[in-house]
């Protein structure tokens, strides 16, 4: 349910919420949140919320630090594990300088501009958001380790996977919380995990992706364990993907996905560092159903981009190269503008590699552009052209990129 900024103060009334998380995130996809009372929000809707944002990751210093925040009322959400009576809401917030300017660095801002950008040209992204995660045990002063909570394999039933009842759990806080987990199952890892999602408009896919990697820690923290959703936890085994799903309708029911395939072909070296934002990304890249090459093919996982096996309004093209620390605002704004120029180029996807990539021979490989093999390569290849520049704001592009 989508509420008004007068229906969220009535809700908060009427519900006996009592504090009201404003969240937003850093450049780099970090959930951040300032709990205000309810007394704070007619402020808070009419002129925002200063908070100090010299401390966060890519907001600045101290020479002009001070932000507002001016929270979402259609975003509003209530925390289903705080306490009943007493309870805490949560709402996504925009983010202002003083003067009612835009800031810059607003990641989810951005995300919204490139999907009005898309509107206005005909066509609407919907996206779909698969997550991979290590559960690990904590120690006697719940410090995390690096133990595996089981030594389950890939859709390994009970008792062999115990992650199965937390996974449980998390999708029924998921449910309750109005977001729709499609599958969930234990991944190839030992302790690692994956639970899906219905697609979604991109703005509200983002906003999932931050609040469901707050379940799931929530959740692990509750039973004594840690969620790790790093790209390579441990050095032997699979990592954690976030492979995305994409589809584009527009109103006159061309066939739009060959497009977009070409277009995030064409632009996937340069988006890499936003996709794979850390030096362990790489450690991933090309390996256990981790992309290495510049490719495309239906099912076939060892390739950059796959169609799953799906028809009508399920037919989708599935980006496998990015890893969960990437910021999801930024992800899809890119992937958007990527399938736009393959749109508005009429650009064609090159013929399907239907080959293993894990398996192929050097013959067989050296026809493919591979994807950058480390961080630095992946910045250079963003700075390379002029996608990027056109598309994130300078200040973002140089944290990125340490410029």
């Amino acid at each position: 349910m989508k509420y008004s900024a007068e229906e969220v103060m009535q809700y908060v009334k009427e519900e006996d919420v009592k504090f009201i998380r404003l969240s937003f995130c850093d450049v780099f996809g970090k959930q951040k949140n300032i709990a205000v009372m309810p007394e704070e929000l007619p402020r808070a809707f009419e002129y925002g919320i200063a908070f100090d944002a010299s401390a966060i990751a890519g907001f600045g210093d101290e020479t002009r630090c001070d932000l507002l925040l001016h929270p979402d009322p259609e975003t509003l959400m209530e925390l289903p594990w705080r306490p009943e009576h007493g309870k805490v809401v949560r709402m996504f917030a925009s983010i202002s300088y003083p003067d009612k300017a835009p800031f810059e660095c607003d990641t989810r801002c951005l995300l919204k501009k490139a999907m009005e950008e898309a509107r206005r040209s005909g066509y609407d992204f919907f996206f779909g958001a698969e997550q991979e995660f290590y559960l690990f045990r904590s120690d006697e002063n719940g410090t995390p380790t690096l133990v595996p909570y089981d030594n389950a394999g890939y859709m390994d039933i009970a008792p062999d996977d115990c992650g199965e009842n937390i996974r449980r759990e998390i999708c029924l806080v998921l449910e309750q919380m109005g977001i729709r987990p499609e599958s969930s199952h234990h991944e190839e890892g030992p302790g690692q995990n994956e639970i899906d999602f219905r697609y979604s408009d991109a703005l509200t896919a983002a906003d999932n992706v931050l609040t469901f990697q707050t379940i799931v820690k929530t959740v692990a923290g509750r039973n004594g364990l840690f969620a790790d959703f790093s790209p390579k936890p441990l050095q032997d085994s699979p990592g954690n993907g976030f492979h995305i799903n994409m589809s584009v309708q527009s109103g006159d029911k061309r066939d739009l996905l060959p497009h977009i395939i070409a277009g995030v072909l064409a632009k996937s070296r340069e988006m890499t560092v936003f996709l794979n934002p850390c030096e362990s990304s790489y450690k991933r890249l090309g390996r256990r159903k981790a992309p290495k090459y510049i490719s495309w093919s239906p099912e076939n996982r060892s390739q950059l981009i796959r169609v799953p096996a799906a028809v009508g309004e399920y037919r989708r093209a599935e980006l496998r190269s990015p890893d969960p620390l990437a910021n999801p605002y930024l992800a899809f704004m890119l992937m958007i503008y990527a399938g736009l120029y393959g749109i508005e180029k009429g650009m064609e996807p090159p013929a399907p590699a239907n080959i293993n990539f894990y398996k192929a021979d050097p013959d067989e490989l050296s026809g493919f552009e591979r994807l950058p093999e480390t961080l630095e390569e992946a910045r250079i290849a963003a700075v390379s052209g002029n996608f990027i520049r056109a598309h994130i704001p300078d200040k973002i592009l140089d944290i990125y990129c340490n410029r």
